[in-house]
This record gives structure tokens, C-alpha cells and sequence, in this order.
């Protein structure tokens, strides 16, 4: 008896520090970002959020992100400049229809429920190494994750040389997860 006592508290264990599997929700706006254009700030988001989140904070070494967003549906609240964004000089849509962020790597951040994301962003078929810190707040089912980082457009053929139009854009997340 003692010995399927055992057993059990080690399957329990083992059930406790295994890595949990999400899916996002794609429920709010959970990509954004923000660049300037003659010089003011303009904002837009990207819904069709999909993909494939293990997460366990016990055990990160299990923890992997692939998760895609739709470029079709960028909105900047600018009906004509969203058709523009979607063309071939910029983000060429009808091409590359996702863009997509791939860890490597999650570790412990500098505080509590605090981690950092290694990986990789594909924009228009090419690939880019990130780094960011994010937050994971647990929810009923799920967790909530919040993180964000800067990335060079034109690194990614994102537009052409412009004198009005920023290099640099902020991209925010804020992806909502229920388990799969």
C-alpha cells in the first residue's frame, strides 16, 4: 500500500510541474503597434491570432511559442492606408499572409511572473532574433501574456526610404490563452 502511495504523490508531482498547452483567444485586439508618421504617432492592430503556447512557470525548459497573426487584418483606423499597408512594397498580403513569432528560449525575468522571450520574428520571409520581457497572469483556463518590442522595418523590406515614416516600430502583445 505504502508503495502506490508513492506512486500516486509522484504522479501528482510529475502532473503538477508538466507543461500546460494554450491556444490564444483572439478575442481583443492582442497585436499592436505603434509608429510615427510625420512625425505623430500612428496606431494599428492585427487580429486572426493563432497558434500553439506551452507554458508551465515551474518548468520552462517545456515552454515554447509558435503563434501567427493575420497581415490581411491590419487595421490603422485609415481605411485607404490599410489597403496600402497590404501591397507589395509593404507588407504584400496577398504573398506572405502571416507574420509569425517563434521562441527558442523562455526564461525567468527580474521579478515575479516576469520571463524573457527568445526567438524569432518572420515578416515577409524574413526571419529576425528577438528578445523581450513579458508578464504571464494566470485567468480562469488560461494566462494572460503582455510583453513588447522594437523592431526596423525596413529590416523586414517593410516599405521603402522614407523621410516621413519611422524605421522603428513599437509592437505590443497582449495574447489571452485558453487551454487546448
Amino acid at each position: 500500500m505504502k508503495k502506490y502511495i508513492i506512486i500516486l504523490a509522484c504522479l501528482l508531482i510529475k502532473l503538477n510541474t508538466g507543461a500546460q498547452i494554450y491556444s490564444p483567444k483572439d478575442e481583443q485586439q492582442a497585436v499592436s503597434f505603434i509608429i510615427k508618421n510625420f512625425g505623430l504617432s500612428v496606431n494599428g492592430t492585427l487580429t486572426g491570432l493563432q497558434g500553439r503556447i506551452v507554458f508551465n512557470p515551474a518548468n520552462l525548459s517545456t515552454a515554447t511559442f509558435k503563434v501567427t497573426v493575420d497581415v490581411g487584418t491590419i487595421n490603422t483606423g485609415n481605411s485607404s492606408r490599410d489597403s496600402h499597408l497590404k501591397k507589395e512594397d509593404y507588407f504584400n498580403a496577398a504573398v506572405f499572409q502571416k507574420i509569425n513569432i517563434v521562441s527558442s528560449k523562455i526564461t525567468t525575468g527580474n521579478s515575479p511572473a516576469t520571463y524573457l522571450f527568445e526567438g524569432v520574428v518572420s515578416i515577409k520571409g524574413t526571419n529576425k532574433s528577438i528578445s523581450f520581457p513579458f508578464t504571464a497572469s494566470p485567468i480562469a483556463d488560461g494566462y494572460i501574456f503582455k510583453g513588447s518590442f522594437k523592431i526596423n522595418r525596413r529590416d523586414f523590406k517593410v516599405g521603402g526610404n522614407s523621410m516621413v515614416l519611422s524605421d522603428n516600430l513599437t509592437i505590443n502583445l497582449n495574447i489571452s490563452t485558453k487551454k487546448s
